[in-house]
């Protein structure tokens, strides 16, 4: 059987069992949000190589014109999120917004074009600061920095000892944060410096609230993706109805608060699929 008839998974949790419910009654009200790598696109040594399942975008184009809203929020700059998940000009996704820099960035499918802010000061002023700290961490050979604009991040994935890497370059790295008003977003096997008082749950809600969104679902894989969780928890004790998936299980902090958990970006694809025939068939 083909993965387009797989059938629409159930939540383990009462409250994702009704947040899915809500969003089946009324997909018209309801935003789906999602981040991108891990989630839409699998985790890849070199993030430039990083691309949508080869299923996700005429997944997202089946659903997304029976929801209020799709919405991809990621830590990459948002024409990156839109070059690499292959976003731009699809039928069917003539609505879709990403969020990109956790919310900093929006690039809307309507005008193709990205809004931004202004580079908070103190991210080329960490970056400069790198080398040093790489030296002093011993470190220099396999970490490297990805550039994101309004942001930068420090891989380790490629160090012979990625995780010691990673252990070696935390708290110096956070240090060096404090010391130019950033904070570190840690990851994967990698930690992001960005500006404070941006995430994906200031984000979403912002978002959700824009839309007039009555349900909400939101699908993400790693440590970033804790602030959306935490906005879908509030949106709830609030009274409005949602849905935490999560892509894979390499996180317990975020598998573990999950009402779906899905096996990656394959069964999360199938999983988008499934609601949109679902929601087509109300």
């Amino acid at each position: 059987m083909g993965s387009n008839a797989n059938p629409l998974p159930s939540p383990t949790t009462s409250a994702g069992a009704d947040g899915l419910a809500a969003l089946l009654a009324r997909p018209g009200k309801a935003v789906v949000a999602l981040d991108f790598d891990g989630t839409l696109a699998e985790i890849v040594p070199d993030p430039a190589s990083a691309r949508a399942h080869p299923r996700a975008v005429p997944a997202l184009a089946a659903l997304a014109p029976h929801v209020a809203s799709v919405a991809v929020i990621t830590g990459r700059p948002a024409g990156v999120a839109v070059e690499y998940g292959g976003f731009a000009g699809v039928p069917g996704l003539e609505h879709l917004v990403v969020l990109g820099h956790y919310g900093a960035e929006r690039w809307d499918a309507a005008t193709g074009t990205v809004s931004a802010p202004a580079p908070h000061p103190g991210v080329a002023a960490a970056r400069a600061e790198l080398p040093s700290i790489f030296d002093r961490s011993g470190v220099s050979q396999g970490a490297w920095i990805e550039e994101k604009g309004q942001a930068f991040a420090v891989h380790t994935r490629r160090a012979a000892d990625p995780g010691a890497a990673f252990d070696a370059l935390r708290d110096p790295l956070t240090g060096l944060a404090a010391r130019h008003g950033l904070i570190v977003e840690p990851g994967r096997m990698v930690l992001e410096l960005r500006p404070p008082g941006v995430d994906k749950g200031v984000a979403l809600t912002e978002y959700v609230h824009e839309t007039g969104a009555e349900t909400v679902l939101y699908a993400g894989d790693d440590l970033g993706d804790l602030p959306a969780y935490a906005a879908v928890e509030k949106l709830r004790s609030d009274g409005l109805p949602g849905l935490l998936v999560c892509s894979g299980t390499e996180v317990p902090d975020l598998a573990d608060r999950a009402d779906l958990r899905l096996q990656g970006p394959a069964a999360v694809v199938d999983f988008l699929a499934a609601l949109a025939r679902a929601a087509t068939a109300r």
